[in-house]
C-alpha cells in the first residue's frame, strides 16, 4: 500500500495524538494537534486509511514540515 507522510504546517508543541498506530481513520479525521500561539492546528487525513506510524508525542516540540504522522491509504 502507498503511505503518506504528513507533516506539521506549522511549528508548535503537539498538543493532542488522536490516533493509534495501526487505527482506521477516515478523510478529514483529525490524527494530531499542534498548538501554535495559542492556537489549535489539527493535521487530517487527506484520505481514508490506516495509520501505519506516529512520528510525534504529546507534549514534543515539532518543527514546520516535521514528519508527524505516516498513513496507508488504498490505490482508489
Amino acid at each position: 500500500m502507498p503511505t503518506l507522510k504528513l507533516n506539521s504546517e506549522v511549528t508548535g508543541n503537539v498538543w493532542k495524538v488522536e490516533v493509534a498506530a495501526g487505527q482506521a481513520v477516515a478523510e478529514g479525521d483529525v490524527l494530531v494537534i499542534v498548538e501554535s500561539m495559542k492556537m489549535e492546528i489539527p493535521i487530517e487525513a487527506p484520505r481514508a486509511g490506516t495509520v501505519a506510524a506516529i512520528h510525534v508525542a504529546e507534549g514534543e516540540a515539532i518543527k514546520e514540515g516535521a514528519l508527524a504522522v505516516e498513513l496507508e491509504v488504498g490505490l482508489a
